[in-house]
């Protein structure tokens, strides 16, 4: 492929995450924040797209906030539906395929079993439609889209349950966690790695577009996360807070959530070669990284004040 990937929304932590690994691997690979490019400005995107003729772009910007979704409904749909229009749009015009981002929140979890791409989409909350919306223009309006479906994401950096958790085991001697909502744990780093397999596709074979599901690999509910992350760290921090089961009733929110969102990513490994590490196995990686760079920045503050007295 000519040109670089461009990245819109570097900031946020699947965006930064792919930035840091196609600079790694080589990629040529342009970053943007959403001072440097608002998604929903068709002038701004239009002008990122010619100043630097990507090869492909990836829109790793959105609204997660779930619950507060729920009271800011116009402040979701422009970043959620109104800016991926206006990217795809925008490559449409210009021939230049988008790698968009979704997740399991279009499903309404009724199903027993982990769901396909083909299952029909129901979601429950003002976020869950947002994003089913966002996936039905991109349909509409550019032929060459990878959609990528994930779950419970999570990584080094920015604010996620991981990074959560580990806060809450250095204040706590008890975490509640749900445990009757099963999903996928999946690593930034997988992400990364992903859109990476998409865009090695997508320079090859150009009739290559769809939606499909990527996921850390194997299930769990937010209470196993939740342990597995308390064990982890206590190897580190010698802190071991007993981390309590809890039902999705007990645990109130503005926004209906999917009892089951676990999500088969057999279809991407068969297109692009690339499976998701086991989920333990990441987050036994992400809570060394964590504590390592904590403890490491603590030094550095403990040296600094040294210093200066």
């Amino acid at each position: 492929m000519s040109g670089p990937i461009l990245v819109f929304g570097a900031r946020g932590q699947v965006g930064r995450e792919l930035v840091a690994l196609a600079a790694a691997r080589g990629v040529p690979v342009v970053g943007l924040s959403r001072l440097e490019a608002d998604i929903t400005n068709e002038t701004t995107v239009r002008a990122a797209l010619d100043v630097h003729r990507p090869a492909g772009v990836v829109n790793a910007v959105a609204y997660t906030s779930i619950d507060r979704a729920e009271r800011e409904p116009e402040i979701v749909t422009a970043a959620n539906v109104t800016g991926p229009v206006v990217l795809a749009s925008a490559c449409a015009s210009t021939g230049v395929p988008l790698i968009h981002l979704s997740c399991d929140s279009v499903f309404n979890g009724a199903k027993k079993t982990a769901y396909i791409e083909s299952d029909k989409i129901a979601p429950l909350s003002v976020y869950g439609r947002s994003k089913a919306e966002s996936e039905a223009k991109m349909r509409e309006l550019l032929p060459r889209h990878v959609i990528l479906r994930t779950s419970m994401i999570y990584g080094a950096h920015g604010r996620n349950f991981l990074r959560n958790v580990l806060k809450l085991a250095s204040e706590r001697d008890e975490l509640r966690m749900v445990g009757d909502q099963i999903g996928c744990p999946t690593a930034t780093i997988d992400i990364a790695e992903a859109i990476l397999a998409v865009i090695r596709k997508l320079g090859t074979e150009a009739k290559v577009s769809g939606t499909f599901h990527f996921a850390g690999t194997g299930a769990t509910s937010w209470y196993g996360f939740a342990s597995e992350i308390v064990q982890r760290q206590a190897v580190f921090t010698g802190r071991t807070p007993k981390v309590v089961e809890i039902k999705l009733s007990e645990y109130p929110t503005s926004a209906a959530r999917p009892l089951n969102c676990e999500l088969d990513s057999s279809k991407f490994k068969t297109m692009f070669g690339y499976v998701a590490s086991q989920w333990q196995h990441r987050v036994a990686e992400i809570v060394a990284a964590v504590i390592a760079n904590a403890n490491r920045k603590a030094a550095q503050a403990a040296s600094a004040a040294t210093s200066a007295k």
